[in-house]
């Protein structure tokens, strides 16, 4: 088989638009290069083609149906607690982007722990010095190191352990213990004032779940053990981490930099000719656009910078920004260290990790997917090992 594929061949065999195979190549599904004998001219991974030609045609076999849950696919358990529907998304029925309008964090982190109008007493913890992320994997790991688990223990002891874990993370990220609400407790530590505790607030309920992510399942897989919440919450900051999770916004900063450094146009056609993606645009569960980015720039107004780069790239791919391109722009237009978008998406999504677990613990059930094994054959009874 040939590895590479002009863009006529691509699309043939997937039956794409010009602006669908690019959006593709945006997302990492397809691998592009440029073609060495035209250099105005890409060609694309043959096998990354086969793969979702594959994917369209293998149709609906249980075992299809299994592996592709993995990626965007089938749901896998029952929950409660967010689905993403009609183009949005909904906390227990309720519309994300419309409580991002008032709510605060703490009044979903309720919500999504359904344990009504619960008060949490304030916490205080002790902060080690370093950098942001150092200081909150050192806390919760310590946490994780001595909470009690999770399995046999009352709710209303859950809930304020809970509570406490989050408590703890907040405190990690800005350096000590504070007092307040968590929007405001980070703009203090950022210095960025009323101005920009506003769109932290809304971009904290926008973040603080999002159905089985992978750092969400990840915290549910562990609670699944019966582990305590902070190990838990562990397991989740631990799978953020990734350059494709958490670390999105800083691969959208790196785009803009080289914007400002090359020039839009031709930064953008240099990425897609290298197949190195557009970070912060699209997102395969909101083909008509994310709408947690849409009700984030409406709580301020975006970087000239950010403003030009999104109408250009979706005129050339068709591909509508995602809340990581909304929190870079959040980060440059308030001037917030480069971490802080990771940091909000931290302290928010430890609401939706807390939340899943405590849902997992309630059924008792552990999560043990099985593997489909494509290995060497096992060698016969009695024969070569």
């Amino acid at each position: 088989m040939q590895d590479w594929l002009t863009a006529q061949e691509a699309m043939a065999r997937l039956r794409l638009k010009p602006q669908t195979l690019y959006a593709y190549v945006s997302r990492g599904l397809i691998e592009a290069r440029s073609d060495a004998g035209d250099s105005r001219r890409s060609l694309y991974r043959a096998e990354d083609v086969a793969r979702l030609e594959h994917r369209k045609a293998r149709g609906r076999r249980p075992a299809a149906i299994a592996e592709d849950a993995i990626a965007y696919g089938e749901p896998v358990l029952p929950s409660s607690i967010t689905t993403i529907e009609r183009g949005g998304l909904w906390y227990r029925g309720r519309e994300a982007a419309r409580l991002a309008e008032s709510a605060r964090l703490e009044d979903v982190a309720r919500l999504l722990w359904d344990c009504g109008t619960q008060r949490f007493p304030p916490q205080a913890t002790m902060v080690p010095p370093g950098e942001p992320l150092a200081r909150i994997f050192a806390v919760i790991a310590g946490r994780a190191a001595s909470d009690r688990p999770m399995a046999g223990r009352a709710k209303k002891a859950l809930y304020l352990e809970a509570a406490a874990v989050l408590d703890a993370l907040v405190d990690a990220i800005a350096g000590g213990p504070g007092e307040g609400p968590i929007h405001q407790r980070l703009a203090r530590a950022w210095g960025c004032g009323a101005d920009g505790a506003e769109p932290i607030r809304r971009a904290l309920v926008l973040l603080a779940d999002h159905e089985l992510n992978a750092s969400t399942f990840a915290a549910r897989v562990t609670a699944s053990t019966g582990a305590s919440l902070a190990a838990c919450a562990l397991a989740g900051l631990a799978a953020l981490s990734g350059p494709l999770h958490g670390g999105i916004a800083p691969r959208v900063l790196a785009l803009m930099r080289d914007i400002e450094r090359d020039g839009l146009e031709a930064t953008l056609a240099a990425r897609l000719e290298a197949g190195t993606g557009l970070p912060g645009f699209g997102h395969p569960l909101y083909p008509d656009g994310d709408p947690r980015a849409r009700a984030l720039f409406a709580a301020f107004e975006p970087p000239a910078a950010h403003t030009r780069a999104q109408a250009a790239i979706g005129a050339m791919t068709g591909e509508e920004p995602n809340i990581d391109f909304a929190l870079s722009a959040l980060a440059v237009r308030f001037e917030l260290p480069e971490t802080a978008p990771f940091q909000i998406f931290a302290a928010a999504r430890c609401t939706g990790w807390l939340a899943h677990a405590l849902e997992q613990n309630e059924s008792g059930r552990l999560i043990r997917p099985r593997a489909r094994y494509v290995g060497p054959a096992p060698a016969e009874a009695g024969g070569p090992t």
